[in-house]
């Protein structure tokens, strides 16, 4: 921009959008499409005010909605998953083994542990909520379990994976731009993600011995009866997610992987399933998997997924992107990220500062990708001066950065989640104790003498 903004008239501008989205969102309760376009709006008036060219604004659109592709792929690729998942029974024969193996009092940590496990194989968040998460939603759905409390479970679980696993996109991609070694990045993240990781399984266990099914066994009976006749319900309907995990592990690329998995689970559909046909199965990847049951409980947990089930969260994405184009391409979050750095002195406040960077770029952005890489290069000179270890600033970023995304209901993450599991962000906020736990360890640690030791360290290995 010609004329750089002032740091209040920056403050300000943060303030009256977080105003008009919270109003929208808290308030109002309404979804946060139309209030992010009245951000937009805004964003666009106060860049102009402040010299900026429209063709550069809309450049920035361009280019915020083309980052963002990629994922939106993802995203509409897996709501066709889960609805062929439905449909070859491979989401109703989990449903059915949890209702016969789970106790519903150990529900969430079940839940907890099969998504990290999951996730960690796969590196994905998105596969694992789009595939075992619809399961185990289903599962505490049929044992009456609160919705927003099956998810945040899930979600952590999910989230485990997506920070830790060697085979994760954001793992390998915070250590890159921080220019640190991807397993000294996995070992430094420890700190944080183990307290974090206890206390989350802790509190589950606690809400699991301590919440009361709103079901019957007898409910649960005849949910199972109801998916035993109305699917096939052979071990053979488990080969799609199984070449979908393997092919994970092994590192293929997400898109090829979720395509497959819609040709094998559309395979099995119509060779596994009486009555499934071409004509059937297409309508079911447009649309989503439509039961007719007598059974309202296996109902609700089957008669989901599909293209046009996630084109909320596609549209919504789109807006998030451009939004968080504009604010980059206008410079308005360099100078935000600027004007912090100015501002602080101690060793401890440089992490705190990073870590809410990354937390401020992903509620501008919705996106985190960039609330990993923005940061990441201004931080990497003023941690170096500081002598302060860059595993330190990759850590941070991953944490402020990969686990804050779904707890933005612009975020992709955050859009994705609430599309796929039937529940809002508002409404998990309160139960994914892990997603906020680690940046808070994060910022925690920076004040403690461990952090003097490292740094000290880090000083003699320099010397050395």
């Amino acid at each position: 921009m010609k004329k750089m903004p002032k740091v209040w008239s920056v403050a300000l501008l943060m303030v009256i959008l977080l105003g008009v989205l919270m109003t929208c969102l808290i308030f109002l309760k309404v979804q946060p499409h139309i209030p992010l376009i009245g951000c937009t709006v805004i964003l666009v008036l106060f860049a102009l005010m402040h010299g900026a060219r429209w063709l550069d604004i809309e450049g920035g659109l361009v280019e915020g909605i083309h980052k963002g592709l990629k994922p939106i792929m993802i995203l509409a690729l897996v709501g066709v998953v889960i609805g062929v998942w439905m449909a070859s029974g491979t989401v109703p024969y989990l449903v059915f083994i949890g209702f016969e193996l789970i106790n519903p009092k150990w529900f969430l940590v079940t839940a907890l542990i099969s998504t990290m496990i999951v996730s960690t194989f796969t590196g994905s968040s998105f596969t694992t909520i789009g595939t075992v998460g619809a399961a185990l939603m289903g599962i505490g759905m049929g044992f009456g379990i609160d919705p927003a409390v099956c998810a945040g479970a899930v979600i952590c679980g999910a989230c485990f994976g997506d920070k830790m696993s060697p085979l994760s996109d954001t793992t390998n991609f915070s250590p890159a731009v921080a220019g640190v070694d991807i397993f000294t990045h996995i070992r430094h993240m420890m700190w944080t993600t183990v307290p974090a990781v206890l206390v989350t399984f802790i509190i589950f266990v606690f809400l699991g011995r301590n919440t009361a099914a709103d079901v019957s066994m007898a409910d649960i009976t005849a949910a199972k009866h109801a998916l035993e006749s109305s699917f096939n319900l052979s071990w053979l309907v488990m080969v799609s997610p199984l070449i979908v995990v393997i092919m994970a592990f092994l590192k293929k690329p997400i898109i090829p992987v979720l395509i497959t998995g819609i040709v094998t689970g559309a395979i099995t559909a119509l060779f596994m399933q009486n009555g499934m046909t071409v004509s059937s199965l297409i309508k079911t990847m447009q649309n989503g998997f439509h039961l007719k049951t007598s059974n309202d409980l296996v109902s609700n947990i089957v008669n989901r997924g599909g293209l046009q089930s996630m084109m909320s969260s596609i549209s919504l994405i789109f807006i998030a992107l451009g939004f968080g184009g504009i604010a980059q391409k206008v410079g308005l979050i360099d100078i935000m990220i600027q004007c912090v750095i100015k501002k602080i002195h101690r060793k401890g406040h440089y992490v705190t500062a990073a870590a809410l960077s990354s937390i401020g770029v992903n509620i501008m952005t919705g996106e985190q990708y960039l609330s990993i890489l923005l940061p990441g290069q201004a931080y990497q000179k003023v941690f170096d001066k500081k002598a302060i270890p860059r595993k330190t600033l990759s850590r941070t970023l991953e944490d402020g950065g990969t686990l804050v995304n779904p707890l933005i209901p612009w975020g992709v993450s955050g859009a994705f989640f609430t599309q796929a599991l039937g529940v809002h962000v508002t409404e998990y906020l309160p139960f994914v104790f892990f997603l906020y736990l680690s940046p808070l360890f994060t910022i925690a640690m920076a004040y403690l003498p461990k952090l003097r030791n490292v740094t000290l360290n880090h000083q003699l290995e320099k010397v050395s």
